[in-house]
């Protein structure tokens, strides 16, 4: 693995260093996937990336999961009180193996399963529709202080290829005495969230790697608790700081990039931070900053959000004296609100201000990672990139 890292690193520096761009983003996603052309500013955007097929986005536009005609769609039905197929999710995820389509599809009813769920390498093109946040609930506990690896504490974890989740929550309830506690980890490549909810305190949303998609969600947590290493945006979603330990700082972010030829990064866009319903009424009882540098070359964007004033002027906060401060990319790009001002803001070489749209259209879903369709709901005039 080591051979083949070097390797690689050295295709990527060879492929920017000949013109290829976008710190090798197109020999990454030669490999990954092709499509998607150029599309004119008068082509009503959609909702999803391009990499989500006709089929899938009439599932993800369907009536919620509890409406009568979401049954018949459904390969396989999990329900505890026995009306379904199977009652616990990862029971139907192993029999899908033996079912195999192009999109799989299990209906999960609501209430609370307490189990962990593995969605292996294998196993590609699954969605898993629940009956909402907070209606459909994966639950566990699993975390650090009790002997598993960060890696291994997750409650649910993805690898498959073109995985997606609807009208779905994945808690972990640890707790923030517990530290590193997942509650979804995803390696899944061109894989879409569409309407859940993340619960956890800290590493609550593990973005292992791979291009993640990521569409009105709830985040949740207390220190680093939207980290990892994969080409992911999220946008429309809500991201809540919750209380963290006494005399500990809150971190939203806590990107893993340890290259500076990866095309990966995490891009919080058209979407809202702020504190939890338990700090509402306290935000000065929190510090809290908008990430901090995980790995060398970290790179973060936060742009057209609406961040609120649980976020430190200073905005980010250093991992270790000046480790990668003049290494990372951190941005931000026509934010508002209480904490979006940035006046105060640190003042490393790493981090920028975008004063124009050519510099954030790198950073869309478009640009960022081959995708060719602009979200809606920015409010923003956009062209092919933005």
């Amino acid at each position: 693995m080591d051979d083949f890292s070097r390797s690689l690193r050295n295709a990527l520096a060879i492929n920017a260093a000949a013109g290829g761009g976008g710190g090798g983003r197109k020999l990454l996603s030669a490999a990954a996937a092709a499509g998607g052309g150029a599309r004119s500013s008068s082509t009503p955007p959609p909702v999803f990336p391009w990499w989500v097929a006709k089929s899938d986005r009439q599932l993800l536009e369907a009536r919620p999961s509890g409406a009568a005609d979401v049954g018949p769609k459904a390969h396989l039905v999990v329900a505890q009180d026995g009306s379904g197929d199977y009652s616990t999710i990862s029971e139907a995820v192993a029999a899908s193996v033996e079912m195999r389509r192009r999109r799989f599809v299990i209906y999960v009813k609501r209430g609370i399963y307490k189990e962990s769920v593995e969605i292996k390498k294998s196993m590609n093109n699954i969605m898993v529709v629940g009956d909402g946040i907070d209606a459909t609930i994966i639950s566990n506990c699993k975390n650090v202080r009790d002997g598993f690896t960060t890696y291994r504490s997750a409650t649910f974890a993805v690898s498959g290829h073109g995985f997606i989740a609807k009208d779905m929550t994945f808690e972990n309830t640890a707790g923030p005495t517990k530290h590193q506690a997942v509650a979804l980890r995803s390696s899944s490549d061109l894989s879409v969230f569409y309407r859940c909810s993340f619960k956890g305190y800290q590493d609550t949303l593990y973005l292992h790697s791979m291009r993640q998609f990521y569409r009105d969600c709830d985040i949740y947590g207390t220190v680093d608790f939207i980290f990892g290493d994969a080409a992911a945006v999220l946008q429309g979603c809500n991201v809540y700081v919750r209380r963290p330990l006494p005399r500990q700082k809150a971190t939203v972010t806590a990107q893993g990039r340890s290259d500076p030829n990866e095309n990966t990064g995490i891009v919080i866009q058209a979407s809202r931070v702020m504190a939890s319903a338990e700090l509402a009424a306290r935000v000065g009882s929190v510090e809290a900053y908008l990430g901090r540098p995980w790995r060398r070359f970290s790179r973060t964007v936060v742009m057209q959000s609406d961040v609120g004033g649980i976020v430190n002027p200073a905005g980010w906060l250093p991992w270790s004296g000046d480790f990668a401060l003049s290494t990372l990319y951190y941005a931000e790009f026509m934010n508002k609100g209480k904490g979006g001002k940035t006046e105060g803001r640190v003042t490393w070489p790493g981090f920028h201000v975008m004063r124009s749209f050519r510099e954030a259209r790198k950073f869309t879903v478009g640009d960022f990672f081959d995708g060719d369709a602009w979200i809606p709901g920015t409010g923003v005039p956009f062209d092919s990139g933005l």
